[in-house]
């Protein structure tokens, strides 16, 4: 029965970044990992950004060698048990703990047709059989127009492929861009080459000879066409792995709940991640967050916390993406029904908007604008007010 002064639970990110963490404070603690995924921790983010811009694969492993940690891997855990601090894993394996971290990550969600026709992008072996099918494949599908869909749609159609992207809203990133610039990123993308349908939705697909047929309907108008591509991605928005917390009766809401030592309703299991749901004092706010500095600041301060050391999560993390040659950064509450106002310097090519809601900023999207996000969140924490004259020319800072 393995043991451990540390086990953590989920092989990601979050989970890379804990250990690196409890190292930070013990030295020569035992920390255990089980990890779903066949690989050791690496980066997520190249997979649709720099790997299809001539980045090298091997760039993507974190460097976890040298951390004393035992993996394994291939693995899922299937049941925790609190009270006498086991997780039993899908092999029959028990492991035994100290101090608990999950970082169990998410889920993509699923469309009711397709099966394994479809990727649903997220690891490194999704990266693989995209990459797979592009060396022998024209013509690709993406369905969503998100965070996932459209680094996704742009890294194809900059590798020379046919890329054919819906989604059932107006513009490509609407849920969190004003309707503007949404509409003006589905011209751009068609600019690139990219067959945009927005207002669409696909309502089923079936395969035929190496291909796969996409049956696509028009809201406006209720028309449907078939779509045949060589290749499906879906982006569709993933769902946090509580099950284990919640079988286990830890408290769980939009996420497993932690306090600002990242606890757990059990004082010696902690979250951290795409699972975690944390209070933000800057925005007096709960919240879950599915991205990269969550994951890397999250995890560290989790593993300093589950060896010993007091903490305090505070932070208000932030996001970005590469779109062609756009790109931004984001922060707070970035959500496109909050009121917006614009600060452009070159409209829709470079400048600022910040999200507002009772006078008081919630969230900045710097676009092309860089080195700006710490000015960001301490813009988020002042207490206003701020109108349009106020924000005006505020960042870059």
């Amino acid at each position: 029965m393995p043991n451990f002064n540390y086990l953590i639970v989920g092989g990601g990110m979050s989970a890379d970044a804990a250990a690196h963490g409890i190292r930070e404070v013990d030295r020569s603690g035992s920390i255990g990992l089980i990890g779903a995924e066949p690989h050791p921790p690496y980066n997520r983010p190249p997979l649709s950004k720099g790997l299809w811009k001539k980045t090298p694969l091997e760039s993507i492993w974190r460097m976890s060698e040298g951390l004393g940690v035992t993996l394994h891997l291939g693995r899922s855990a299937r049941n925790l048990d609190p009270k006498n601090k086991r997780v039993t894993d899908d092999q029959g394996t028990v492991h035994t703990f100290e101090k608990l971290l999950l970082a169990t990550g998410a889920t993509p969600r699923r469309l009711p047709f397709g099966a394994e026709q479809v990727i649903y992008y997220r690891t490194l072996d999704d990266y693989r059989r995209l990459r797979a099918l592009t060396e022998r494949g024209r013509r690709f599908a993406v369905i969503g127009g998100g965070f996932i869909g459209s680094e996704v749609a742009a890294a194809l159609a900059m590798n020379a492929r046919d890329v054919v992207v819906a989604f059932p809203d107006e513009g490509i990133g609407s849920r969190v861009f004003p309707s503007d610039l949404a509409r003006f990123l589905n011209d751009f993308y068609r600019q690139k080459g990219v067959e945009v349908l927005a207002g669409a939705s696909v309502t089923g697909m079936e395969a035929r000879q190496d291909k796969s047929i996409l049956k696509i309907r028009n809201a406006q108008n209720g028309s449907e066409r078939d779509v045949t591509v060589d290749g499906v991605v879906a982006g569709i928005g993933v769902q946090p792995n509580v099950e284990l917390a919640q079988s286990a009766g830890l408290k769980v809401e939009n996420g497993i709940r932690v306090d600002a030592s990242l606890r757990t309703s059990h004082p010696d299991i902690y979250a951290a991640g795409d699972v975690a749901s944390f209070h933000n004092p800057a925005l007096d706010q709960w919240l879950r967050v599915e991205h990269e500095d969550n994951a890397n600041t999250m995890g560290k301060m989790a593993g300093r916390a589950m060896a010993g050391e007091t903490v305090s999560y505070d932070h208000l993390p932030s996001f970005y993406s590469d779109l062609f040659e756009l790109g931004y950064e984001a922060v707070g509450e970035v959500d496109a029904r909050l009121e917006t106002v614009a600060d452009w310097k070159e409209p829709y090519r470079e400048g600022v908007i910040y999200y507002l809601r009772g006078a008081r900023v919630r969230g900045v999207l710097l676009w092309n604008v860089w080195e700006q996000v710490d000015a960001a969140r301490r813009l988020i924490a002042a207490p206003g007010p701020f109108g349009a004259a106020d924000l005006k020319g505020r960042l870059p800072a």
